[in-house]
Formats: C-alpha cells, structure tokens, sequence
C-alpha cells in the first residue's frame, strides 16, 4: 500500500492505524470532512451535496458541489474521484455504522472498485471488509480472529479457504446459504481465500 487514497465517510470513524504518506490522497465525501479533521487529517479534496455536513469555507481542499439528485452516492462520487487520481486502493473510514441502507451501499462500492481491477477495504473498529473477484487473497498475517466469507453479488465457485479452523475446497458458494460466516484464523497458519468464478465479501479482522 505505497500509494493509498483514504477515504472519509460520514459514519462512524475509528482512527487510522497508518498515518498518511506523500503519495497518498485523502477525500472527504460530504459530512466526513469533519470526521477527518477529527482524526488529525486534512482532506486533499471534499466532494458531495453537503446533506450530511455544511459545505466547507476557506480550506485548502479542492470541494466538488454535487446535486442532491444523483444517482452516485457521495462515497461512490468520491471512490470515482480517486479511480481518476490513479488510486487502485483505498482505505474507507466512516463508511458503515448510522443508516444500514448507506452501509449496503458501500459494500456495492467495493465491487464497484473491482470492475476497474481496484481493491477498497472498509475499515470501522474490530474489522475489515473487501470484496475479491476472481483471486486469491491472503489475510495479513497480524490479523487474528473472525473471519466470514460471502456470495457476493450471484454463485461464487470455485472457493478454497486454506489456513482457517473451517477449510473449503473448490466449493460453490451461494447467497442463499451463508455457510461462510464465523469461520476463525489458525495460529501460525496464512489464511488464504480463494474464487475462481465470482465475487466474495470477505470480513476479517482489523490487524
């Protein structure tokens, strides 16, 4: 993560556990201007329709004004936003917690990043969600606990899950049977989760 676009969101935001870099960018979309101002970072930019927070004034901040009737959600506008700074991975903060409804939405958000071959996690404070695509991802070796695997989006097949207390081995999985839930990392095992075909929301524990 040499290059990251972190994200605000205007729910509920615990601190970052890594502090921004030179090539990073910080976005702020609507209300989350302030919550990271919050947690000691300044955003490079604030985008949305300001429902959420007031537009800010005299920043630094290049503020993007969107129209209320839209059909990107703010967090969406401002994931398109780092897509175009030439970001390929993005921290989300303040992206779950408050409405449910804008929580789903930003699960979307994940895949959406997919489709441009990006990754986004969003991070509240015990845990870490992304969606994977056709890969392999390993769970950082520091991150100890839970770990739950979904259907995302249609059948996932061909999912392995290797180094976790509840192994699969080139399984389908499916939305309708959430048999991924509660699995658990094994001491001194690299969890691995693998899908051939499809996509899988994946939660694992906050490193």
């Amino acid at each position: 993560m040499d290059k990251l676009c972190i994200i605000f969101g205007a729910g509920e935001v615990f601190e970052p556990r890594r502090a921004k870099k030179k090539d990073d960018t910080v976005i702020a979309a609507d209300g989350g201007y302030e919550k990271a101002l919050a947690v000691g970072f300044s955003p490079d930019a604030v985008i949305g329709d300001f429902d959420s927070g007031k537009q800010p004034q005299g920043t630094a901040a290049y503020v993007i004004k969107l129209n209320r009737d839209k059909d990107d959600t703010d967090m969406l506008a401002a994931i398109k936003l780092g897509l175009r700074r030439g970001h390929d991975t993005f921290a989300i903060y303040g992206g779950v917690g408050g409405r449910l409804d804008h929580t789903v939405a930003n699960f979307g958000a994940l895949a959406y990043l997919n489709a441009f071959g990006a990754h986004g996690y969003l991070i509240d404070e015990t845990s870490i969600a992304t969606v994977i695509t056709n890969e392999k991802f390993c769970v950082p070796k520091s991150a100890s606990g839970g770990v739950s695997v979904f259907a995302y989006g249609g059948n996932a097949s061909g999912v392995t899950l290797k180094g976790l207390k509840f192994p699969l081995d080139n399984a389908t999985l499916t939305p309708e049977f959430p048999i991924g839930v509660s699995n658990e990392t094994v001491n001194g095992k690299q969890a691995e989760i693998t899908v051939k075909q499809g996509s899988l929301l994946v939660f694992f524990p906050r490193p």
